[in-house]
């Protein structure tokens, strides 16, 4: 930021006329219908998130937590209203469009791995970059060294299957943040690592959150149950049976 004097700052983003903001949803509606009924999963849901903000998504099962995190990935489609990654309206775009929109602006960490079995960890850890087009070495030393801070330095040429359920997934970790992304959307992102890994793999999400790690900073996003990861967060979002309830600051 930039100093303006009496205390006040500014972003160079703003003196820019760039928004702050990277992930945006407005009147977001999400409805299932099979024909026969239709059920209301989320409904007229607005929020935004600025750049470097932490934001918890909380709420019961059933309120549409994941739902929304789908939504907000281009993952899947709503019945209404729009999403709008770093300025771009998702619904524009086509499913390729969509698809070079998550590897270049988000990253993805949920709670069951998806590493891909036939490759070993740094592959899995190198793949969002070489899809980007990244040469082929510089991928795998930037995936080397995100495992590394994961704690898998000793472990980069192990398959899944070698590999223990909590380091399969701080692979999956070290995945998501190698493209340094714009936003990280995480459903349960440590809820299957024990305290120690948890607490390593929160530091390094914060690490790439405040930009210490090079680029503008990656915005957290992540669905918990774990009141003190939440307390950590920014603000917390609250569902209510498809509805955001209330922002705790």
């Amino acid at each position: 930021s930039i100093q303006l004097g009496k205390g006040r700052k500014c972003s160079l983003r703003s003196l820019l006329g760039m928004s702050d903001i990277v992930l945006e949803c407005k009147n977001l509606s999400r409805v299932f219908d099979d024909g026969e009924s239709s059920v209301s999963v989320l409904r007229e849901v607005n929020f935004a998130v600025q750049r470097r903000e932490r934001v918890a998504i909380v709420g019961t099962s059933g309120s549409g937590k994941s739902t929304l995190l789908h939504l907000l990935g281009g993952l899947d489609s709503p019945t209404s209203g729009s999403v709008l990654v770093d300025g771009v309206n998702l619904a524009t775009l086509s499913e390729n469009q969509r698809s070079g929109v998550r590897n270049r602006k988000l990253g993805f960490i949920y709670q069951f791995h998806h590493l891909l079995a036939e490759f070993s960890a740094l592959d899995n850890v190198a793949m969002p970059l070489l899809i980007r087009g990244v040469k082929r070495r510089e991928a795998e030393e930037r995936a080397a060294h995100i495992l590394g801070r994961v704690g898998l330095e000793h472990r980069l040429t192990h398959k899944p299957s070698a590999l223990s359920g909590g380091e399969r997934q701080r692979a999956a970790v070290a995945r998501a943040l190698v493209t340094e992304p714009a936003v990280m959307l995480a459903d349960e992102p440590t809820g299957n690592l024990d305290s120690e890994s948890a607490e390593q793999v929160y530091e390094l999400m914060l690490e790439l959150n405040s930009g210490s790690a090079g680029g503008d900073g990656t915005a957290l996003v992540l669905v918990t149950h774990d009141r003190d990861l939440a307390s950590r967060m920014d603000r917390v979002v609250r569902l209510v049976d498809g509805v955001v309830d209330e922002l705790v600051p």
